[in-house]
């Protein structure tokens, strides 16, 4: 079993190098006790960086993927050199900052952008994936074309104001009982979930979430819109593409 390190807090979700030990090697890979390498789900992609021995070696993270509990790291290494890895030895995992601080712009905006669709328009988002600088976002149904300008406009107000983000634990059955506000996403929570992991944006969004978020608002950045496609089920895919603006440091 791998403990996911980057999901108390906000902040976790801020640190770029930590120390694991290895408990299971499975072929071109290694499992953790813990980690902060977020492995691909919910339309976000995996994190990169290496893992590394002090006098062993460091290898490179090119994909990580959950397997049941654990959380598989894969390594881009020939089987002699990852035959050097051990269960039992200490490793430090050093996360790409750069692909980290994407993603979680890319999210942030994401639930800001679900949020602001279903307030304008009440139509919900089926599905989201992020590639690179861009985020998509498949939706139940049109919107109407006049709503366009007004969410660019709500993105940029967003962003401005600098709104705090924030994670809270909510009891499963005290969240079915009361979900704090309707749901922007279609996607239904797996039965196992509990507590529910819930991504507090300021005063425009409350939802359930695994994955990795920035600390406030304005890190969103320029966010430039996309016109919407139509989708053959009659939805429509609406998508984003980062802009410049402010970056926020990792921590240590």
């Amino acid at each position: 079993m791998t403990e996911l390190a980057y999901l108390p807090t906000i902040d976790d979700a801020y640190l770029r190098t930590f120390r694991a030990r290895v408990v299971a090697l499975p072929p071109g890979g290694v499992v953790l006790d813990r980690t902060y390498f977020y492995p691909t789900g919910g339309g976000q992609p995996c994190d990169y960086g290496t893992l590394s021995a002090a006098g062993v070696g460091s290898w490179e993270v090119v994909d990580v993927t959950k397997s049941g509990a654990s959380v598989v790291h894969r390594l881009k290494a020939s089987a002699s050199v990852l035959h050097q890895l051990k269960v039992g030895l200490e490793l430090e995992g050093s996360i790409d900052w750069e692909r980290r601080e994407r993603h979680m712009r890319l999210h942030t905006s994401q639930h800001v952008l679900s949020a602001r669709i279903f307030a304008r328009t009440g139509r919900r988002t089926r599905r989201a994936s992020f590639a690179g600088v861009r985020a998509t976002l498949d939706l139940e149904g049109p919107i109407p074309d006049t709503a366009w300008e007004e969410l660019a406009a709500d993105l940029r107000e967003v962003a401005a104001s600098g709104q705090p983000i924030r994670i809270r634990q909510v009891p499963r059955a005290e969240w079915d009982r009361n979900p704090l506000s309707a749901r922007s996403g279609l996607v239904p929570l797996p039965p196992q979930v509990d507590p529910v992991r819930v991504i507090d944006i300021g005063s425009v969004d409350i939802c359930p979430c695994g994955g990795t978020h920035l600390r406030t608002t304005t890190a969103m950045g320029g966010l430039e819109l996309e016109p919407p496609t139509p989708l053959p089920d009659g939805g429509v895919r609406v998508a984003f593409r980062l802009g410049g603006g402010p970056a926020e440091g990792p921590s240590a």
